[in-house]
């Protein structure tokens, strides 16, 4: 047997000779046989004529004679796993079909976050006590917390007298709207994610009316496990602020509803959620007294403040991002050249820098003072002095802006304030003396063990992350900067401020040293002044 090393070439071969044989055969039998004689068993294969079988055998190469039956299984099974592979390839484009279809993105809002922000600290993407939505349900360390979730969904029922039927059919009917909200394709079945959506939905409602209005309003126990203010409460809000641990807002809105009787409770999910992750805020302002009115005296009453009164949020994570950027008086307005004009170029990785680190912008004689408001992100600079909020660090900092990064960095209709400021800061620490310098004027109050851990979390906050400064809203300012610091006048002038001005007695010995200098120049002047210029004798 010769061997045959273009096995597709010989397969190809084989089918068109034998449709040929097929054919050759049919024609023979059309000239040759009367009609009559046609009309024979259609499974018996007709002879083939000696004249038509030297002709083929003409038309063979030499190297296919000697093919056994082997061999012509070997191409079969290549021939049929051909076929299978062309089968996979074609609903593979089928499917790339379906995805590319733009329908299927419109309400995506709620994403697995990149693996490129992830690398090397994914703890901070995980939640480590509660699951909340596909992304992490069933996990077995997560499991323990179902027990409560379930305990809420139990409350909940007792405490409105209703039937669990009253949330479930309901929320079947946001099944398909609430799955397009999730990046990828979600295995569970119709029944598993409707109750997710129900089970974790109310878990989350209890836990925000609780820290409104008090669990024992609701029902809870002062000791209860979880729905007290204890200090697990710290670690379930981080947990749930995560990007990929939300619940979409509309069905928060829509079990709330149920729950009052009345689905027209849109906007108060959004105040609940405020009040529930305030202790979240990087900074040790407190909220306002509007903010802080009693949830549960509100209910049915529209007065009460609205932070969405322009749009409508996404989720818990997209709520907290607009009120750190709502926070107070609103900033001029500018022109956010966002996603849509950025399709002719590409963020480069290289034109991050906004700002020199605040070692050099002090050489340079730029001052840095703490300015006094509850917008952490709203810095302002004028006559060299570098006005920065007051930045409160603690242990869910650094998972708050990595989910906030993430969620700037993968949705399309926000702007990128967040990643901006965090850049920013990145940018001013470099080193443990920058944040000592800072903290010395109260920009920057943190609960780590050391500076040295402080500048090495902005350090590491956006190593991935890409984004253009021209649509920066710290762009401008950063230009201000950077002009003032390059200014030489104004290095020397903080150079001889540094060093002979920073002290009472440096100032002191210099002020001596200078009237010392006068006290010289005089005396040689008027010692030279008497030699040239000798005074006259009397007569």
């Amino acid at each position: 047997m010769v061997a045959v090393f273009n096995k597709e070439l010989l397969s190809w071969y084989l089918i068109t000779l034998k449709l040929r044989e097929t054919v050759d055969t049919g024609n023979q039998n059309t000239d040759d046989t009367p009609t009559s004689a046609r009309s024979v068993n259609p499974f018996e294969q007709p002879p083939t004529p000696p004249q038509q079988q030297q002709q083929t055998e003409k038309r063979q190469p030499c190297e296919l004679k000697n093919i056994s039956t082997s061999g012509n299984v070997e191409e079969e099974t290549y021939l049929s796993e051909s076929t299978q592979w062309v089968i996979s390839i074609t609903e593979k484009l089928e499917q790339a079909r379906q995805d590319e279809n733009a329908g299927s993105w419109a309400k995506l809002c709620i994403y697995r976050v990149p693996k490129c922000l992830r690398e090397g600290d994914d703890k901070a993407y995980v939640p480590q006590i509660v699951s909340l939505g596909p992304y992490h349900h069933g996990r077995k360390r997560l499991r323990e917390m179902d027990r409560h979730k379930w305990r809420a969904l139990h409350h909940t029922l007792k405490r409105t007298n209703h039937d669990v039927k009253h949330y479930l059919e309901p929320i079947k009917e946001l099944e398909e709207k609430a799955r397009a909200c999730y990046e990828g394709e979600i295995t569970l079945s119709s029944k598993e994610f409707v109750e997710m959506m129900v089970l974790d939905g109310c878990f989350m409602l209890e836990l925000f009316r609780g820290a409104a209005g008090g669990f024992k309003h609701l029902g809870y126990s002062r000791n209860d496990p979880v729905f007290a203010m204890r200090g697990i409460m710290h670690s379930i809000q981080r947990d749930m602020i995560m990007l990929e641990n939300q619940i979409p807002l509309f069905v928060l809105d829509r079990l709330l509803g149920l729950q009052m009787g009345d689905l027209d409770q849109k906007g108060f999910v959004a105040k609940l959620a405020l009040r529930f992750f305030d202790p979240l805020m990087p900074s040790d302002e407190p909220l306002q007294q509007k903010y802080l009115t009693r949830m549960e005296s509100s209910m049915g009453h529209s007065t009460v403040f609205d932070p969405l009164t322009e749009q409508d949020g996404l989720h818990c994570l997209d709520i907290f991002r607009r009120s750190l950027l709502r926070r107070g008086p609103q900033p001029s307005a500018r022109m956010w050249i966002r996603r849509w004009s950025q399709a002719d170029r590409v963020a480069d990785k290289r034109r991050q820098q906004l700002i020199h680190c605040v070692t050099e912008l002090k050489d340079a004689g730029i001052k840095f003072k703490k300015r006094k408001t509850d917008r952490f992100w709203d810095i302002k600079f004028k006559n060299g002095v570098l006005r920065i909020p007051r930045l409160l660090i603690h242990d869910g900092t650094k998972s708050l802006f990595l989910n906030l990064i993430a969620f700037e960095q993968c949705h399309l209709d926000c702007s990128n304030n967040i990643t901006t400021y965090v850049i920013f800061m990145d940018n001013l620490i470099n080193s443990p003396q920058d944040v000592g310098y800072l903290h010395y004027y109260g920009i920057i109050e943190h609960w780590l063990g050391s500076d040295a851990e402080v500048a090495d979390l902005f350090n590491r906050l956006c190593q991935e992350v890409v984004f253009d400064i021209k649509e920066s809203y710290l762009s401008l300012l950063s230009e201000q900067v950077n002009r003032y610091s390059e200014q030489k006048w104004n290095a020397w002038r903080a150079s001889l401020k540094h060093n002979y001005f920073s002290n009472p007695w440096a100032i002191i010995s210099f002020s001596a040293a200078v009237v010392l200098l006068l006290l010289t120049t005089a005396q040689t002047f008027y010692g030279v002044y008497g030699y040239y210029k000798p005074p006259r004798q009397p007569i």
